[in-house]
């Protein structure tokens, strides 16, 4: 376990430009009642009681960041983000001090409907077994694999759902076990769509740890109000 107590520092990477929601500005800086995406799912974070700071990694050429309130505290830093996610959380940890930090819990800027109750099973279901992993949801769909001929999709199979997962994050792993992981891949090119992916292709073990269905990326245009529908029916669920 860490040898210290306030030893998880959480990266958000919000460099990217969300092309698939049809807008002219990053998916993020959306609002949902009166924040923005970010600022929803960041605050979740910082108000976590293990994590002692959030690192924000956003492009080089955003022009809203520094307009919000997040901009102006403490525990909040910014980096500049990368040319893929990959890049972004590799630019976060970067900017650690393990001295000072043994652990680094990553979420999407775009899921703002985590919950604490779910970081917390997270952190202490990792902890305690000393190994990362992430939240997941079992597959319960039947899954088809599908072939393209021309501009049409057609199945070419059924594929067994059983042990199949839908990772989410956030995803909690070792510092140090992370970056080194991160790097070895990024050197032999290896495509990595999670810091899971890295983690696997260093042949480490990660936990599945099952977490709220609720905890969606807003991608389309139509995730926005179900994100929206979400965090009121939370709310109700903290104040019942």
């Amino acid at each position: 376990m860490p040898s210290k107590q306030t030893s998880i520092v959480a990266i958000v990477p919000a460099a990217g430009v969300g092309k698939r929601m049809q807008i002219n500005h990053p998916k993020q800086y959306l609002t949902i009642g009166n924040q923005t995406i970010l600022e929803h799912t960041v605050e979740t974070l910082l108000t976590h009681p293990q994590i002692s700071k959030v690192i924000i990694a956003i492009s080089a050429e955003d022009e809203y960041f520094q307009q919000l309130p997040l901009n102006k505290l403490a525990n909040v830093q910014v980096v500049e983000g990368g040319e893929e996610r990959v890049h972004s959380v590799l630019n976060g940890i970067k900017a650690i001090d393990t001295e000072q930090t043994d652990w680094v819990l990553v979420h999407d800027a775009a899921r703002p409907c985590l919950t604490h109750q779910d970081i917390t099973k997270l952190i202490d279901s990792c902890l305690a077994e000393n190994t990362g992993g992430i939240l997941a949801t079992p597959v319960r769909d039947t899954m088809k694999r599908g072939v393209a001929h021309g501009q049409q999709v057609f199945i070419k199979q059924t594929e067994e759902r059983e042990q199949l997962w839908h990772a989410l994050t956030p995803q909690f792993y070792p510092l140090l076990q992370l970056k080194n992981a991160i790097e070895f891949a990024l050197s032999n090119e290896v495509t990595i769509t999670d810091e899971a992916s890295a983690i696997e292709y260093s042949k480490h073990a990660s936990l599945l740890i099952e977490g709220r269905g609720d905890n969606i990326k807003v991608t389309r245009p139509d995730d926005l109000s179900l994100a929206e529908f979400i965090l009121h029916k939370q709310e109700d669920e903290i104040c019942a």
